[in-house]
């Protein structure tokens, strides 16, 4: 157990050598007054262990606590090792419910309720949201110097919705009306060195290392978590920034905000989306004529002539005009659309650099994590969520182990 003092340590009597890793140095605390011994019982991955602990009153605070409680990091009515503690966890934000959580712990020989996964969930979600708020306050420290020359850094940004337990959750009769459900959007980034980007033996891109934001909430305090974890990655030290999204209107704003000197790169599969929307516009019952008309603009998008694109688009009032065909309202919407991201469309010159033209990496971590907080019956409350979700940026932002170093379990 990572986090377990043994009786070598002089913390505990009867402990039964349950340690198997390396011991750490037991804390210091006053002499106790009144001292008394006392029976606990702590269960633990090999089963329920029972140990004689010390319990009296600090002579400073005047509180009665027992030391090796404390120590270990262990609550007041704590029953549980926090090795088991930090395994359930890990087993919750790895599984796609509380429920199979239980039946996986079950496998590795510890049969536990869900409930007390959960519990265990929120205890430790807790800190490791405090933590990333800490690390949000925390002022930008001065980028170290690289061993190696810096590469550029890679920035994905998108959304996905989630169900919230509404203002009417549980509301009955069932046919009352009522906001039942309340769908949220949960703003997502994955962040990585353009180093890290790789290829598998069949020409499958594959990220060697990647870290991820995941906030429900404001664009703007979105913003404040994104840019500090950016910055934990390399944002102040790379030469190059690129910021690759689809044509979000709150995304851009937080990039001008917060990411002026980055560049910019429209998602590839956004933009077809928008022209292939135009081609339906002006072609609206004959598929192979939108199709004639959408694919060499496409594949000028794509290659360099990006430019002939915007140009072609202006020209459609005069297009339509010449065939005394009725402008449709909304392609002058489309027009607009490729005239903001102007400077975002050169997709040649990106790819050249090495940079992806295409958010996969983001629709990958969507799809990822809608398979945890999106399954068929959850409807999360908000500390619930919340709490799973720090614990799950956490292990995937390899800061799990910070969350159980013994001076953040109190």
């Amino acid at each position: 157990m990572k986090y377990w003092p043994n009786a070598a340590n002089g913390v505990a009597a009867g402990s039964n050598n349950v340690c198997n890793s390396s011991p750490i140095r037991p804390a210091r605390f006053s002499p106790l007054r009144q001292r008394k011994r006392r029976p606990l019982t702590l269960r633990s991955e090999v089963g329920w262990v029972k140990l004689t602990v010390d319990y009296g009153q600090d002579p400073h605070t005047q509180k009665w606590f027992c030391p090796q409680q404390q120590a270990w990091g262990l609550l007041a009515q704590q029953k549980i090792t926090p090795s088991l503690a930090e395994k359930l966890c890990f087993t919750a934000a790895a599984s796609t419910s509380y429920e199979q959580a239980a039946v996986v712990a079950a496998r590795w020989g510890v049969a536990v309720d869900d409930s007390l996964i959960h519990q265990q969930v929120q205890l430790a979600g807790e800190r490791a949201d405090q933590q990333a708020q800490a690390r949000i306050r925390a002022p930008a420290a001065p980028p170290p110097k690289p061993a190696v020359a810096p590469g550029a850094l890679v920035l994905m940004m998108d959304g996905w919705m989630l169900r919230h337990r509404g203002g009417d959750w549980g509301r009955q009769p069932a046919a009352a009306a009522g906001e039942r459900v309340a769908w949220q959007e949960c703003k997502s980034a994955v962040i990585y060195r353009l180093a890290q980007a790789a290829q598998t033996g069949n020409g499958r891109g594959l990220l060697v290392e990647k870290f991820v934001v995941a906030y429900v909430g404001e664009p703007l305090e979105y913003g404040r978590r994104v840019q500090p974890e950016a910055r934990r990655r390399g944002l102040g030290s790379v030469p190059r920034v690129y910021v690759v999204a689809d044509g979000g209107v709150w995304i851009w704003n937080l990039v001008a905000d917060r990411f002026a000197q980055a560049t910019g790169v429209l998602d590839f599969y956004h933009a077809s989306q928008h022209l292939w929307a135009v081609a339906h516009l002006l072609h609206p019952e004959v598929e192979a004529l939108a199709r004639a008309w959408v694919e060499p603009l496409l594949h000028q998008l794509r290659h360099g002539g990006e430019a002939d694109v915007l140009q072609t688009l202006q020209d459609l009032p005069a297009w339509c005009a010449q065939r005394a065909q009725p402008l449709p309202p909304t392609v002058t919407k489309e027009i607009n659309y490729f005239e903001n991201h102007r400077a975002h469309l050169h997709y040649e010159m990106r790819a050249a650099e090495g940079c992806p033209v295409g958010s996969g990496a983001m629709e990958s971590l969507c799809g990822q994590l809608q398979g945890r907080f999106k399954r068929c019956g959850q409807f999360w409350t908000e500390p619930g969520r919340r709490r799973l979700m720090a614990l799950e940026v956490a292990r995937r932002n390899h800061d799990w182990d910070e969350v159980w170093q013994l001076e953040h379990i109190k």
